[in-house]
């Protein structure tokens, strides 16, 4: 075996042992997860794999590559929880794969296994490849174009560029536009900076454009063709275009939300960053800067600084970043290889003890997934029957308990919450139900969010509901037909 299959193979066998540990038994999660389990099971149900689909109606919120991901891990193992988190954990492993692999090729072997070493126990790299989502999977697509357009830029192997275009392509089909956009803009700042616009010249513009096309556009225009403008000003004016515009969580708009992400999402290893700030301004002169470490830091900086500006903040936005991070990371601690072992392999036995001791019980808890509450009722309903939920409602209330459910609202108030393609609002596909329209012919189920219990008792005639069981955070009542 040669040294580079064993060093793959060393780093696949150590990140599928943690990413993969427990996934079976951590359960489907509100609001994101469930969303994506949902969806895929949807589209598989339906046989549609074009045009992602929730509560019966189409959805616009991602492009189509992780549902077709779920849809293909649903039909190899089922519709369950290690299902959902197979190809996370899988692009988990591809992204380490990448890292070492990128980083050999521009510095060396020790720096690409100290990287992978670095970025796979980094704290929000392992989370993410548990989790439900499509941050890994536009993790490699995104990153794998950048890392593809500098082994074309600093070699004379210019086919390189040719992966750059379908890498774009796929982070394109995976996220959006910004699997195009942030990478062009990086690479296009970079070449600002080198003032080396000549190499514009040998990118194989014109053929990575039809790959880029053909890669992505296909999905979109089949889409284009089944939905028109709906879709248009659905996935790119709110999904995209509100998104970088009006912030969906306006608390979380502050300058030093992505620093704070950094340093969380960075342990262990966040200390080395302020370890190279005050060892610099000690010795009184800025490192050496070659063109390789001018990229990883435009690459860095880039991602954390343009979703700074993005009204919008998410957690996970700023992902793709970590690969240059880890990479600068390892070259600062290139001659503590030991501790950076030692480092490591504490903290993926740190991350062995909290998937069994925090991952598992916490997601089973009923203020983050509904399993428990569809447990109650899903043995017991029929086809006939009518399940709405009265407080905060869940999408995972309909994956496990694979029953639609209706959000209970006043009739004055719903008018004001449907989806009307300029607002956030726009979020809300779930189907509604007024008091006034409960039927008294059919068994009702009701999942009641406990802060709402009070104006339960001023709502309903509470004389009428039956208690089924009680959790920490909702409980459940039936209300029997009227013969």
């Amino acid at each position: 075996m040669s040294e580079t299959k064993k060093d793959l193979t060393i780093i696949g066998v150590l990140a599928l042992l943690l990413f993969f540990l427990g996934n079976w038994a951590i359960a489907i999660t509100d609001p994101v997860e469930s969303n994506y389990t949902l969806t895929a099971t949807e589209m598989l149900k339906s046989g549609d794999y074009i045009s992602p689909r929730i509560y019966g109606n189409y959805w616009y919120d991602k492009p189509a590559f992780f549902y077709w991901e779920l849809i293909a891990a649903y039909k190899i193992f089922g519709i369950n929880e290690f299902a959902s988190r197979l190809f996370p954990g899988l692009f988990g492993v591809l992204g380490l794969w990448l890292t070492y692999g990128f980083a050999r090729k521009i510095y060396d072997r020790k720096t690409g296994l100290m990287a992978a070493g670095i970025l796979g126990t980094c704290f929000e790299y392992w989370l993410l490849s548990k989790t439900v989502i499509t941050d890994l999977t536009l993790f490699v697509f995104f990153n794998g174009a950048l890392a593809a357009f500098f082994l074309g830029y600093s070699t004379a192997q210019k086919n390189w560029y040719y992966l750059c275009y379908l890498f774009a392509g796929l982070a394109t089909l995976d996220k959006g536009p910004i699997g195009l956009l942030l990478p062009g803009f990086i690479v296009t700042v970079f070449i600002c900076i080198r003032r080396d616009f000549k190499e514009i010249l040998k990118m194989k513009l014109i053929p990575g454009a039809v790959i880029y096309v053909i890669t992505a556009g296909s999905w979109y225009f089949s889409m284009y063709q089944l939905h028109g403008m709906d879709f248009v000003n659905n996935f790119l004016g709110v999904h995209n275009f509100l998104r970088a515009t009006q912030s969906e969580h306006p608390r979380w708009d502050v300058w030093w939300y992505y620093l704070m992400i950094f340093f969380a999402g960075c342990l262990p290893w966040c200390w080395t960053l302020p370890a190279a700030i005050i060892k610099y301004v000690k010795q009184k002169k800025l490192p050496e800067i070659d063109v390789t470490a001018a990229f990883l830091l435009c690459w860095a900086l880039i991602v954390n600084i343009f979703y700074q500006c993005m009204a919008t903040k998410y957690t996970t936005y700023t992902l793709p970043a970590l690969l240059p991070i880890a990479i600068l990371m390892a070259r600062y601690l290139y001659n503590r290889e030991r501790f950076v072992k030692i480092t490591a392999g504490i903290t993926m036995v740190v991350y062995g003890i909290l998937t069994f001791a925090l991952a598992v019980p916490m997601c089973s808890n009923e203020g983050y997934s509904a399993k428990n509450i569809a447990a109650v009722y899903k043995d017991r309903v029929k086809a006939d029957d009518l399940v709405v939920s009265y407080g905060d409602y869940k999408t995972s209330l309909v994956y496990y308990g694979e029953k639609m459910v209706y959000r209970l609202e006043k009739a004055e108030k719903i008018p004001e919450m449907l989806p009307d393609g300029k607002s956030w609002n726009a979020k809300n596909v779930m189907p509604f139900i007024s008091f006034e329209e409960l039927p008294q012919d059919k068994d009702i189920y009701l999942v009641l969010n406990n802060r709402r219990f009070d104006d339960f008792e001023k709502d309903f005639d509470t004389s009428e509901w039956e208690l089924l069981e009680s959790f920490k955070a909702a409980r459940v009542y039936v209300r029997y037909a009227k013969k």
